[in-house]
Order: structure tokens, then sequence, then C-alpha cells
């Protein structure tokens, strides 16, 4: 392996898919589901940065809110009225899990950011763990709800008798897919920036003088990538509440 690293030294080395490698904390051995690992460590960090905000900064609740307590004030009362809107007032109940689901994601896209961070949102175990348990969720609030006629929102009769069965079918299709879209959505996007930014760095670090160019194109990918991180949180939560008024709000006809 020596001899392949020198003799590849020269030219422009830019490797933008190194930094989704999910690597030990400790040592080189291989990764066991128990590992911790950089994707463990900085979703803990999101965690801790959701119990720092959510708990710590409103532990002192006063009239005139601190600007932690702002923050957080107003990430509760944002969620509250999506979920409201979107999903229904029934839809209320499973509020704390929904602002849980949005400050994690929103957290690891914004840690993603930090130089020499890991972005485990760009990761589709991770993503996909996270669609998955909002499927099932769904899914089992659905038919305890509403049992068999949960079933009902797979069949359009307001369309004519001959296409209902296709329609249904699609329908099913669709509903089994979400899980599928609702992942690869929010890894992709991020994936995509993130590696976009790392080859123009890449090509900053090989121009020298003349990188100009490629860092100012790096500022505004960043600039774009912080509004991606917050609008993919907000797609990814809304998505959730849409499929939620599946299965709490009465089947569409």
């Amino acid at each position: 392996m020596a001899t392949t690293g020198e003799e590849h030294t020269g030219g422009l080395q830019i490797h933008p898919m190194d930094q989704f490698v999910i690597k030990p904390l400790f040592g080189e051995g291989p990764i066991e589901w128990y590992t911790p690992t950089n994707a463990t460590l900085w979703m803990a960090i999101a965690i801790l940065a959701m119990v720092a905000l959510l708990v710590l900064a409103t532990r002192r609740r006063a009239i005139v809110p601190s600007r932690g307590q702002s923050v957080a004030e107003m990430f509760y009362g944002f969620i509250h009225n999506m979920v409201e809107e979107v999903a229904g007032h029934d839809a209320l109940k499973f509020f704390p899990y929904i602002m849980t689901l949005f400050m994690f994601v929103f957290l690891s896209n914004m840690l993603g950011l930090i130089p020499m961070s890991f972005s485990t949102t760009s990761h589709i175990a991770v993503t996909a763990t996270l669609a998955l348990m909002v499927f099932f969720t769904v899914t089992i609030v659905g038919f305890v709800r509403k049992g068999p006629a949960f079933l009902a929102m797979f069949w359009v009769s307001s369309a004519p008798l001959a296409l209902r069965p296709i329609l249904a079918l699609i329908e099913i299709i669709s509903y089994f897919v979400r899980p599928l879209s609702h992942s690869i959505r929010l890894g992709g996007n991020l994936m995509a920036g993130h590696a976009v930014i790392k080859v123009f760095a890449g090509f900053a670090g090989a121009m020298g003088v003349f990188s100009v160019v490629p860092v100012a194109a790096i500022a505004a990918m960043y600039g774009l990538e912080v509004l991606v991180a917050a609008v993919q949180a907000y797609v990814f939560t809304i998505l959730t509440c849409v499929y939620l008024r599946d299965a709490v709000g009465d089947a569409h006809h």
C-alpha cells in the first residue's frame, strides 16, 4: 500500500466522500453495533445541544425571557402551530415526538456544518431509521385509532369505479415508498452539499494565490447549506405531520 500511495502523490487529490466515512473513536478495530464512532459522538452532541436549548435554557422561565428561552419558545411555537395546522388538533398529543424529531434533525444538520465535524444526517442509515420510526408510528396509530377503516385511505371513492383498483394499488405503493423518499430526501441533499463544498475546498488548496474564486464559491455554498439544513429539517417534519394526518384525521374520499 505504501508504493500505491507514492505513485499517486502528484496531481490534484480531492476525496469528497472521505468526510462521510464512519470511524471508531478509539483504536482501529472493526466497527460493531456497540462501537463508539464519530457518528454516535455527533448524535450525542446533537442530543446534548437539544437538552441545553430546551431544558437548561428554559428552567428559569421569566416573563421577560432570556435569549435561550426566546429561541426555545420560538421553536416550540413554530412546531406546535405546524402540527395543529397540518395534522389537526387531534395530533397535538404527538407534539413532543415531532418536536424532538425536528430538533434532532435541525441540530444535527447545523452541527454537520462545523469544520471538522461529522454530518450524521447525511447518512441514509440515520435518516432511514428516523423515517421508519415515523412510518411505523403512523401505521400503528392509524390501525389503533381506526382499525380496518384505516385502509380506507387507499380507496379513492371519488374516482370512477373502474379506476379505483388501479388507484388503490398506486396509493399502497406510494405509502410503502414513504420511508425511502422521506430518508433519501434528507440524506441526499446534505451529502451532495457537503461533497460540493469539499470539492471547492480541494481546488482552493491547489490553486494557491488564485484560490479567491473557489473560496468565494465555498462561502456561497456554505450559506446555501445553512439554508438547506434548516429547510430539510422543516420538510422532514412537515412530511411527518402530513403522514400523521392520515392516522388521526379523516380518510380522503
